[in-house]
């Protein structure tokens, strides 16, 4: 009877993404540093891993494929063939295919897909090996001088093929106080799930030690292409008698022989070029094994983001009605009432911080996407780019998470396309070759700023405003009176590009204004800084969180409005005289500075009579480097309000960025300070 797999679905594709993760993070480490023995060993177990679960979930394309991938990594991590440019392309070919696949389990449940092109390619990549491993007449001399055969040799000699690099390594282990032993397992006749069985034999082993070889490989004992019994050769700081008693303990299988193994009993029959690496390497191998110290262990449980989200939901109806209740306490003045309300409101409030910490999630999630991609750019481009990644540990609402990802590709791909330059044209005006992008966030108060920064050509304003006119965004007398930062601003025009030709990467007026668009539909901005000749860094400032905020309550005739504290600078009084006009536009002077004045009534067409009161108040606002006045008739004070979205029929309306369920049950609009601009 065939076991319905469909249960475990849900973990395996999590898993397997993670694997995944690890996969292209170690690749890329790997193509950096080709001695990197400790990545070679992440991404053999990610593949192995991989292979694995797939197996069992039925999904026999993606574990072939990984099954020749792992042969081949296997030859790489015994020296048997290079780490090359070529190699670790094909490598990242084989990750893209895995990736597809594992999108394709998920979107549709089949994990059907032709991988014959790649397997034929991982099944030639190491026709050279032979050459790499051949022996010569000197080394095979060399290596048998120095192992003697005066010891007990337990182990058939035809069973294990060692290499001079295995026995480095066992030199090195034995020098540290491990042990050698050879085990045989046999598995009992009438087991139907010989794979499983061998499986939990490994995973009892890795715990705690290594196993050098296995007869017959062990891909094919995992795989249960095996006859009954397989022996193994491993390093252990384990005592004999724990490892048998910790292996008989596994069902249908029984330990038929384990003994410790004398180091000079082992020949060298086989010298690759693995013998030659160095002893940094042997020992990062061997650091796996050293006993680690005792450390308090994390507990972690899935969760679906639906409860997640419904959590959150829930908390935001509790701090609408706890401002229901102060409102009735306060118009009732109930003394009891009140202290009850004080209770409320300290357990609400250590509530929706542990739930606001429970939606935070690392960036790392989504920087972890683009050193491949700018890897891959870069080559198609023939740049040669060093790429920096720094602040990933910064956390963010998820929300805000999940929307990031596109806005930060198109920044990117702009750094490398039109902000560094080709390595010839550096060298002629004196910088080194390789061009540096950076990807950096961090926190600053209730915000998390990205930024994206190259040390590319910079920004030429007098090319955009040239592409301006020309496009017919501006005409040539307004571009004339333009500053560095106006004409920067141009670029987050519709449709606007400084490509000279159409390509994949440019050139179609799909940009920065699609960046701009995402960043503040997110309550977010979006600010650039360049200097030509020396770089551009674009900075995007972002909130916490978008679902509760502390926001500026305020009155204009009968209407009361929520203002992000965010955007607010500070409020102010002012008289009716302080009120001067300049160029048809009331301004008045604030501790030396001209600010700009706005009726907001009058920007929102408020309905109602005016009263005109000698002395005014004023909200100062600001977006980026820009600050306005908001004339307003009250200010309510500050409060913690729950954002509800406005629906499908009143989403974008500038100006406006959500509503809110007040205290007394009524319903106030939240302004948004960046498209009121």
């Amino acid at each position: 009877m065939k076991m319905d797999m469909s249960q475990y679905l849900d973990v395996f594709l999590e898993e397997s993404k993670e694997h995944l993760g690890s996969l292209n993070h170690k690749l890329l480490d790997l193509e950096k540093n080709t001695d990197d023995i400790s990545a070679l060993n992440e991404i053999f177990r990610a593949a192995h891993t991989l292979k694995g679960m797939s197996s069992t979930m039925g999904f026999e394309d993606l574990a072939d494929l990984t099954h020749h991938m792992e042969n081949v990594l296997t030859d790489l991590k015994e020296g048997m063939l290079a780490v090359d440019s070529s190699v670790v392309d094909i490598l990242f070919q084989c990750f893209d295919r895995m990736q597809l696949l594992i999108d394709q389990i998920e979107s549709t449940n089949s994990g059907k897909m032709d991988n014959s092109d790649l397997v034929a390619v991982l099944e030639n990549i190491n026709t050279g090996k032979s050459e790499a491993a051949s022996i010569s007449d000197n080394a095979s001399k060399e290596a048998e001088e120095n192992s003697s055969s005066a010891g007990v040799n337990f182990v058939d000699d035809n069973s294990f093929d060692f290499n001079q690099y295995d026995i480095t390594v066992l030199k090195e282990a034995i020098s540290r106080g491990f042990r050698i032993y050879y085990i045989i397992i046999e598995v009992d006749k009438g087991c139907l799930m010989k794979a499983v069985r061998a499986f939990m034999v490994f995973r009892a082993l890795e715990e705690d030690s290594e196993i050098i070889k296995a007869v017959p490989p062990a891909q094919e004992i995992e795989d249960g292409a095996f006859e009954g019994e397989f022996e193994l050769f491993i390093t252990s700081q384990v005592n004999l008698p724990d490892i048998e008693n910790r292996l008989s303990n596994i069902s249908e299988v029984r330990v038929k022989e384990i003994r410790e193994i004398d180091l000079s009993s082992i020949t060298a029959r086989k010298v690759s070029i693995a013998a030659s690496t160095k002893a940094a390497g042997i020992n990062n191998k061997l650091e796996q094994l050293q006993p680690k110290k005792t450390q308090k262990s994390k507990q972690t449980v899935r969760v679906d983001i639906d409860r997640l989200d419904n959590l959150m939901n829930l908390v935001g109806e509790l701090v609408m009605h706890k401002g229901r209740l102060e409102q009735i306490g306060a118009n009732n003045k109930i003394g009891e009432l009140n202290e009850t309300i004080e209770q409320i409101d300290r357990i609400s409030t250590d509530l929706q911080a542990v739930v606001m910490k429970v939606r935070m999630v690392p960036i790392e999630q989504v920087f972890n996407r683009f050193p491949r991609m700018v890897r891959d750019l870069a080559k198609d481009l023939k740049k040669d780019v060093e790429f920096l990644i720094e602040g990933k540990e910064t956390e963010l609402d998820r929300t805000v998470i999940d929307e990031i990802g596109d806005p930060l590709v198109h920044l990117l791909r702009n750094a490398i396309d039109h902000g560094l330059e080709s390595p010839q044209i550096r060298e002629q005006n004196g910088k080194p070759q390789q061009g540096t992008l950076i990807l950096r966030a961090r926190h600053e108060g209730n915000n998390v700023y990205i930024e994206v920064e190259d040390d590319g050509a910079g920004i030429n304003t007098a090319r955009v405003l040239e592409k301006a006119v020309e496009k017919g965004i501006i005409d040539s007398r307004e571009a004339e009176q333009m500053s560095q930062e106006e004409a920067i601003e141009l670029l987050f025009s519709s449709g606007f590009s400084t490509a000279q030709s159409i390509s994949d990467l440019s050139g179609r007026g799909v940009g920065l204004d699609v960046v701009k668009s995402k960043i503040e539909s997110l309550s977010g901005e979006i600010f650039v800084d360049s200097t030509l000749g020396k770089g551009t860094k674009f900075r995007i400032k972002l909130p916490l969180t978008l679902a509760i905020i502390q926001a500026l309550m305020i009155a204009v005739r009968d209407e009361i409005y929520a203002v992000p504290l965010s955007s607010v600078d500070e409020t102010t009084l002012i008289n009716k005289n302080d009120i001067k006009m300049v160029q048809n536009q009331e301004v008045i002077m604030l501790r030396g500075t001209v600010l700009p004045l706005f009726r907001l009534k009058s920007l929102l067409s408020i309905p109602g009579n005016d009263s005109e009161e000698q002395e005014m108040y004023v909200v100062v606002v600001r977006k980026a480097e820009k600050q306005i006045g908001l004339v307003v008739d009250t200010l309510i004070g500050q409060q913690e309000i729950v954002i509800k979205s406005l629906g499908k029929i009143l989403s974008g309306i500038p100006g406006l960025a959500g509503a809110i369920v007040a205290g007394d049950g009524n319903v106030r609009l939240i302004l948004d300070i960046v498209t009121l601009f």
